[in-house]
């Protein structure tokens, strides 16, 4: 609804976009919200119409832009608009809108479908599944320059980003035993997004192409690296970097293009203080296996604040560390 609603509107306007999109993960605590919300701002600041969305449950931007933001967009100052999606209001219109028959997932060891639930060690859920038909209502809206995603953390974006090829699969799975049962088609015709929403009882070959089209659309859009961007955060501990590594492997898997490694809350030298020497000389360690790890990347570093990151102040020094202005 709401992309329709906002192609009408750009038809009317003639301002349609061609919107670039900007991701945000890394584990938590690595300060993504600070990263995400600085880049939005400078894009705004750019005069680029930039909506900034958070799809972690554990929302910062009200923290980070020190007002409450919600699950409905808002703007916040000039070109710069914001939402938290609602986990548990997204999951409730996708069950009324797709999932009427979830009772009937354990159906699908019966059907020969039980190996599409563990892809890569990725196991899709009807939360990735409503969270991946919310983010593309609003990436297909055309009415934005830029669009940033606060991400959640790695290992549910990581789902998340890769359900296109997984819903993918099951669609070709569904093509392929449709004529033995087609009570279980439309069981899943209920269930995945990007489908139909007629009347008709039954589901044909034809909506299962089209489908199956709208997805290849949704993976090709991530996958395409002039229109979509990855930023890795991460900070100079053995840790975060090694969930960074696992992080490239499966973007790379899933051919979804990463731009930099932005290393986060680097101690700057302080020779009065023999904890934080000991603390940066290890960090600079671990910076320089960073910069090994991640050669064929962009490195931005960006350095421990003396206090947490809130407010526009703030958030335009982060902004000019990562855009070197």
């Amino acid at each position: 609804m709401l992309g329709k609603l906002a192609k009408a509107k750009n038809k009317v306007t003639g301002k349609e976009k061609d919107t670039q999109f900007y991701f945000f993960s890394g584990k938590g605590g690595v300060g993504k919200s600070s990263c995400s919300s600085a880049s939005a701002l400078h894009f705004a600041e750019l005069g680029k119409k930039t909506l900034i969305i958070s799809t972690d449950p554990a929302h910062s931007l009200s923290d980070s832009f020190e007002t409450k933001i919600g699950g409905d967009i808002k703007e916040l100052k000039k070109n710069l608009y914001a939402v938290e999606i609602d986990p548990k209001k997204t999951m409730e219109e996708y069950k009324e809108k797709f999932a009427n028959n979830m009772e009937g997932m354990e159906m699908l060891a019966k059907f020969g479908m039980e190996d599409a639930f563990d892809m890569a060690g990725m196991t899709p859920g009807i939360d990735e599944m409503a969270s991946l038909d919310k983010m593309m209502q609003y990436m297909n809206s055309k009415e934005y320059d830029i669009i940033v995603f606060d991400t959640a953390p790695t290992g549910h974006t990581l789902r998340l980003l890769s359900l296109p090829d997984v819903l993918d699969s099951w669609l070709g799975k569904m093509i392929k035993i449709k004529a033995r049962f087609s009570g279980a088609i439309n069981m899943f015709r209920k269930m995945l997004p990007f489908g139909e929403q007629g009347d008709k009882p039954q589901m044909n070959v034809d909506q299962l192409d089209v489908m199956k089209e709208r997805l290849v659309q949704a993976r090709t859009l991530l996958s395409d690296p002039k229109k979509t961007q990855y930023n890795i955060v991460t900070i100079a501990e053995a840790m975060s970097i090694f969930e960074s590594e696992r992080s490239l492997n499966v973007l790379n898997q899933y051919k979804i293009p990463v731009k930099s490694i932005i290393v986060n809350q680097l101690i700057p030298e302080n020779t009065d203080c023999a904890f934080c020497t000991s603390r940066r000389d290890n960090q600079q360690k671990q910076l320089k296996s960073i910069r090994t790890k991640f050669k064929e990347f962009e490195i931005k570093e960006v350095p421990l604040f003396d206090n947490e990151v809130h407010g526009y102040k703030e958030l335009e020094k982060i902004g000019k560390i990562l855009y070197n202005n």
